[in-house]
């Protein structure tokens, strides 16, 4: 009867999990679903309906990126001290539904309505539809960062007792659904805006966040993840910051010397943090450097909805009488990465499998990053080859265009080698970040990572700014088939070259997975030694107990 009842009392806690984990996934891929939606078609959008150059276009769409990217690390922070996560997540729901209801009213036309038999006129000026868009990409990228932040955190899905193995495994497979689910984005959106109903297209968003808010009303308490206090990231800008100023005071008047700069913020050195707080900054600060080689790259990932968009709209889309969309192209990029998942992971198992050495990613890292590098360099060569071919007109979203009469396949080879870029580096990249520093620390290396992220975008965004002032247009024109835009990418390669030559330089830093979870770099922590060291101290209590090889008198 006992056993009966805990069986009975289990199976509910176990459906409950399942459920959770269920909803934890379709929020995911409907968040997913809502951003790829929006960015798909993003320039298209701006160039032919609201009448930005190219340029701009492109810089629209790489901020919109980036604040998407950023908006979880502030969501996370209000959540933590300010508001609360129940407060914030209905907050963020609403911004998010606001924003995806309000890009229908800048993308509907208004200039056709019919009413009661009537045709009636309504013009919405050019200004207000700008700050309905811009209004409208505000609060979906704040909503968008909210609920990744509160509902969807990576710490929900309980990695805390994953070995190297298992996290590259996860994050591997992780990323595989994610581009899974932009791979039908891309050509089921794309699509729809361009060709069928391109006025409905932002309506797709809308439903979707819609899905994402009755996911999250299904399951409110249970839903909202809640993780273990820890560091905070203003604790370690607080240590960074404080270390300086001590740093600085120090070599003024005393010149007392440290083992470590990050010290000086420690109580007994002048500073105002604890051992603790200081330590699991000086593991965080390990990585800086990995992330600083994550900004380049990540501005030549984003010249996939940039600049190879604004060459694939410019190219013959024309397949056997069908117009492709532009954004379809985009699949091509995501196939090599779903092919080569399950070929990495066959490699990983092989090289885990051997306890003597302890494999490290970085080698991906490196080979990814000199993928992205050749990326960029097949675009240049594919943009001198394109006008090469005679201009043809083409309609695209009911804009008649002049554009080159190259099949836009000749644009395969650099969105392949991006593709295999993004296999290798972000997963490879996402474990680094993840097992490199104490699990109280895991949340913020995390969020660190989204900071640099990020700024890849905006960096990005200020490099095409910066081309297009410096060469007065040639590099990023108006009309592709009059520029210099090939200019433009051999500049990005070159200097992606260089990232990955330092890179390179400094991935021994990162090469030993297994001899920094002996050495203690991993659970240096006075707290966490002594919790592993009672944990051990059970398990042997445990199997004393129960051993029946020893005697009483043995046990005793």
């Amino acid at each position: 009867m006992a056993d009966k009842e805990q069986r009975a009392g289990k199976e509910p806690e176990g459906e409950k999990k399942l459920h959770e984990a269920v909803c934890v996934l379709l929020v995911e891929l409907c968040e997913r679903f809502t951003f790829f939606g929006i960015v798909c078609n993003m320039i298209l959008f701006c160039t032919a309906r609201l009448g930005y150059p190219s340029h701009q276009a492109a810089m629209v769409n790489m901020c919109f990126v980036g604040t998407s990217t950023l908006t979880p690390v502030l969501a996370g922070w209000l959540a933590e001290y300010l508001v609360g996560r129940t407060k914030l997540v209905c907050i963020c729901m609403l911004l998010h539904f606001l924003g995806t209801a309000l890009l229908p009213v800048v993308s509907f036309p208004f200039e056709d309505v019919h009413i009661d038999r009537r045709h009636v006129l309504l013009t919405l000026p050019k200004r207000e539809q700008k700050i309905v868009f811009y209004f409208a990409l505000l609060t979906a990228s704040l909503g968008i960062g909210g609920i990744r932040a509160i509902v969807c955190p990576l710490s929900a899905y309980s990695l805390g007792d994953c070995g190297p193995k298992e996290l590259l495994s996860f994050f591997n497979w992780f990323h595989w659904l994610v581009n899974l689910n932009s791979a039908v984005v891309f050509v089921s959106i794309s699509y729809i805006q361009q060709s069928v109903a391109r006025n409905l297209g932002f309506l797709i968003p809308f439903v979707s966040g819609l899905m994402a808010m009755i996911t999250i009303h299904m399951v409110r308490g249970e839903m909202i993840y809640k993780p273990k206090a820890g560091s905070s990231l203003l604790t370690a800008f607080g240590v960074i910051f404080s270390a300086l100023k001590t740093r600085c005071v120090r070599r003024r008047y005393l010149g007392t010397a440290v083992p470590s700069w990050l010290d000086l913020a420690k109580e007994h050195h002048g500073g105002h943090y604890s051992e603790t707080q200081v330590e699991g900054t000086k593991s965080l600060a390990r990585l800086f450097p990995l992330f600083t080689f994550q900004i380049l790259y990540r501005t030549c990932v984003m010249q996939i909805p940039s600049g190879y968009y604004l060459q694939t709209m410019n190219s013959n889309l024309h397949f056997g009488g069908f117009v492709l969309p532009v954004a379809a192209m985009n699949v091509i990029s995501i196939v090599p990465l779903l092919i080569l998942v399950p070929i990495l992971e066959c490699i990983n198992s092989w090289l885990f499998s051997s306890k003597d050495t302890g494999h490290s990613p970085t080698i991906y890292i490196v080979v990814g990053q000199f993928s992205a590098a050749l990326s960029v360099v097949a675009a240049g060569f594919c943009e001198v080859h394109r006008k090469r071919f005679p201009q043809v007109e083409q309609t695209l979203s009911e804009e008649l265009l002049l554009v080159s009469s190259m099949p836009c396949f000749h644009l395969a080879p650099q969105y392949i080698l991006l593709g295999v870029a993004e296999a290798l580096v972000t997963p490879s990249c996402s474990l680094l970040s993840f097992w490199l520093v104490p699990e109280r620390m895991r949340g913020i290396s995390m969020h660190f990572l989204a900071l640099f992220n990020g700024a890849g975008c905006f960096v990005g965004a200020l490099i095409v700014q910066t081309a297009h002032a410096g060469t007065q247009g040639s590099w990023f024109p108006p009309s592709l088939h009059e520029g210099k835009l090939e200019r433009f990418f051999f500049f990005l390669a070159s200097l992606m070259m260089v990232n990955t030559l330092g890179f390179w330089a400094i991935a021994h830093r990162y090469n030993n997975l297994h001899e920094d979870c002996t050495n203690g770099f991993r659970g240096g922590f006075p707290g966490e030694k002594l919790l592993k060291h009672a944990k051990a101290i059970k398990h042997y209590n445990s199997v004393l107990e129960s051993s029946p090889i020893l005697s009483p008198v043995e046990k005793t």
